[in-house]
């Protein structure tokens, strides 16, 4: 089965908390990321290796990180 970790920010992007589970799918890392969702967080990411595969909100990618590739819709790669 697929890690994917899941990440919540503060407001600031600073890191708040952490953690790596293990799914079949992203859909299912990306439900259990809403669900454990500390109330003091206002943003989420979910990771499968390199690859963004969730953020919410969702942001202008092109704006804050204009080095990043696209791979497919929704699905981004941030180069080594």
């Amino acid at each position: 089965m697929p890690a994917y970790e899941i990440c919540y920010l503060a407001e600031d992007g600073a890191l708040v908390c952490a953690f790596t589970v293990r799914f079949e799918s992203a859909m299912r890392a990306k439900i259990l990321a809403h669900a454990m969702k500390p109330a003091e967080c206002h943003r989420m990411e979910v990771w499968h290796d390199r690859e963004l595969v969730y953020r919410r909100p969702e942001l202008d990618v092109d704006a804050v990180l204009p080095h990043t590739r696209r791979h497919g819709a929704g699905n981004f790669a941030i180069p080594a």
